[in-house]
């Protein structure tokens, strides 16, 4: 019985692992800010463009764990329920999702004018880099369902390495932004964006089954 317990223990950990790490991941998606970043950063010196991908990344951890931190004062200021949320942060999701699928700038994140406005500011760190590009809505969304789900202290823990990957992660893309640029080229940023997009969409979905299940709990009732 013990050794079961240990496996099915070890189970809930890898599963809520990939989980948490692919759906923050996913809707970060330092991949698609790439191209953005070379754009805005144009005839930057490498230091500065350096900087701000660092500022970015760090800015970004520091948003996506306040609301890790503050989620639950969230939902009891505004009388929010976890069933709400997840259907609300599953239809934002699916938006991105589809947006990643058609391999078109995701309109939940940012718009051609606001790329365009954001070439003449001398420093594009905060605003739009690493808010609305990086933390933007979805990404904020993921991780408040994913902090109300979270059952455990070592869920929460692991939910915050999650965050500090996944911005240690899009640091080293934006600081290689133009050779990983060039080595994925416009076909391969789109069909790495379409396969993150299908598995986004699957966890959009399953974010508002969830919902629905806890809104509607009549519904799921097995009829005898």
């Amino acid at each position: 019985m013990a050794v079961s317990g240990h496996f099915a223990h070890l189970s809930d950990l890898m599963s809520y692992t990939v989980v948490a790490f692919s759906a923050i991941f996913f809707v970060v998606d330092p991949i698609a800010v790439v191209p953005v970043f070379i754009t805005i950063t144009e005839g930057d010196s490498e230091e500065k463009r350096r900087q701000m991908a660092r500022r970015a990344c760090l800015i970004t951890a520091a948003i996506l764990l306040s609301f890790l931190a503050g989620g639950g004062l969230i939902f009891r200021l505004f009388s929010l329920t976890l069933a709400a949320f997840k259907i609300a942060g599953g239809i934002l999701l699916l938006l991105t999702a589809l947006d990643m699928l058609r391999s078109v700038t995701v309109r939940t994140r940012t718009s051609g004018k606001e790329v365009m406005e954001a070439t003449a500011k001398p420093d594009v760190a905060i605003v739009p880099l690493a808010m609305p590009l990086l933390a933007g809505p979805g990404s904020i969304a993921t991780v408040m369902v994913l902090t109300a789900q979270a059952q455990k202290t070592w869920q929460l823990a692991l939910l915050a390495l999650s965050i500090v990957v996944t911005a240690a992660a899009s640091y080293l893309m934006l600081r290689a932004a133009s050779l990983v640029n060039r080595f994925l080229g416009n076909s391969g940023r789109a069909i790495l964006e379409r396969v993150m997009g299908l598995l986004l969409v699957a966890i959009a979905v399953q974010f508002m089954i969830g919902g629905v299940r806890e809104a509607f709990p009549e519904i799921f009732v097995p009829r005898t």
